[in-house]
């Protein structure tokens, strides 16, 4: 489940308080997003960050709806703890 966030986003980047309702602080409440041209390119982004010592966090790779947006969504944290992500919107 998602819980209601305030954001505020301009062109292609937003800025969102963390997710897990804990404090934002250096690595909670950062993402990095990396778009996608479709799922299998995420697919295969995510397999290839697990192979290279990743961990795979939030749900599995696949597509999220939102109140009015649909994406695809393949979130890892990285060997130096960095959130990571890809992403496709739908729409």
């Amino acid at each position: 489940s998602i819980r209601r966030q305030r954001q505020m986003c301009i062109r292609d980047s937003c800025i969102t308080e963390p997710i897990d309702g804990n404090e934002a602080h250096p690595g909670n409440g950062n993402t990095v997003a990396f778009k996608v041209p479709d799922e299998e390119t995420g697919n295969k982004w995510h397999a290839v960050g697990l192979e290279h010592g990743g961990i795979s966090i939030e749900d599995n790779p696949g597509i999220r709806e939102f109140e009015n947006m649909k994406m695809y969504l393949a979130y890892l944290k990285d060997p130096s703890g960095n959130k990571i992500c890809a992403i496709k919107i739908i729409k």
